[in-house]
């Protein structure tokens, strides 16, 4: 597109076959292209320049009913296509009923390892960023690496909060409600917590802490009616206690969130059955990997198990 284009423009593409189609190409940096019809979802199309595009898996969500997009998203996480189940997820929880469990799994299984990627990668960028800056400075120049480095850092970031306050708006405007069972309201302000301390990794203000607090504390204090076998509120302690540890900088009291847990559920671990008793141990094994961590010195660094 040049210079003096519309933020929109109506161009002719060629499909596989050779077949012509009206694509609409937006003014944004990827270049993404619109179908303008229905009949042409999931097809390749080659654009002015002779560039194969192949259309975006969101053409496949109109006319979908909510089994369907819950069938696509199971679909693309066996073809750990985690892009595309967000939107497939994302048009189900926007939908008016309640989620069930399969459903509320898939969501944070989406979000979970796109947001993953994007923690791993800022991390890789940062390290980068803080080992050119520091050369840098001894030499008293600002590279291009550095500058690369932190360009790249910036839209990784942008990219991470954009996708965690998604997330956060899912849940906070349509699911949950004052009659959502107790096991989703910890469920919910569990994950609200999770995601407001993925944006505190990259971006520490006081706001943001807080509201992770606040989340993580109400999803504890209605975590007292599960059992403390349960995989939710084990799970809850786990990334609640890494919170307190990495972002509080508190690290007795990270230490004692994770002990108390760990030692009410082996109270309790005797008298589970089979099928829970393998869940709640996984998750006991983290506690205990990280309260081994967290309390000798042997080791430094961020290698904390979270849920």
């Amino acid at each position: 597109m040049g210079a003096g284009a519309s933020a929109s423009e109506k161009v002719i593409g060629v499909e596989a076959d050779g077949t012509k189609v009206d694509i609409e190409q937006t003014a944004e940096k990827d270049s993404t292209w619109h179908v303008k019809v229905n009949n042409w979802r999931g097809k390749a199309v080659t654009d002015k320049n002779g560039l194969t595009r192949v259309l975006p898996i969101s053409t496949l969500i109109a006319g979908k009913s909510r089994d369907q997009l819950v069938s696509l998203a199971s679909l693309a996480e066996q073809g750990e296509r985690y892009e595309d189940m967000v939107q497939f997820m994302e048009s189900v929880a926007t939908g008016k009923d309640v989620l069930n469990i399969t459903e509320r799994n898939l969501l944070s299984v989406a979000y979970k390892n796109v947001i993953g990627v994007r923690r791993a990668s800022w991390r890789v960028y940062n390290a980068i960023y803080d080992k050119q800056k520091s050369e840098d400075d001894k030499a008293g120049i600002q590279s291009d690496m550095f500058t690369l480095a932190m360009e790249s850092k910036e839209v990784v970031e942008q990219e991470l909060i954009a996708m965690c306050h998604n997330v956060l708006r899912i849940i906070a405007q349509l699911l949950l409600h004052p009659d959502t069972d107790t096991e989703s309201m910890v469920f919910y302000h569990k994950m609200s917590g999770d995601y407001y301390r993925y944006i505190a990794e990259v971006t520490c203000t006081d706001e943001i802490v807080q509201s992770a607090l606040e989340n993580y504390n109400k999803a504890n204090s209605i975590a007292r009616e599960l059992q403390t076998t349960h995989p939710i509120r084990l799970g809850l302690a786990l990334n609640y206690s890494v919170f307190y540890y990495e972002i509080c900088s508190k690290h007795q009291e990270a230490c004692s969130i994770a002990k108390q847990a760990f030692d009410d559920a082996i109270a309790e671990l005797d008298r589970l059955p089979e099928d829970s008793y393998k869940d709640a141990t996984l998750i006991m094994q983290l506690l205990r990997d990280n309260l081994t961590l967290w309390t000798t010195e042997a080791e430094e660094g961020s290698g904390e198990k979270e849920d």
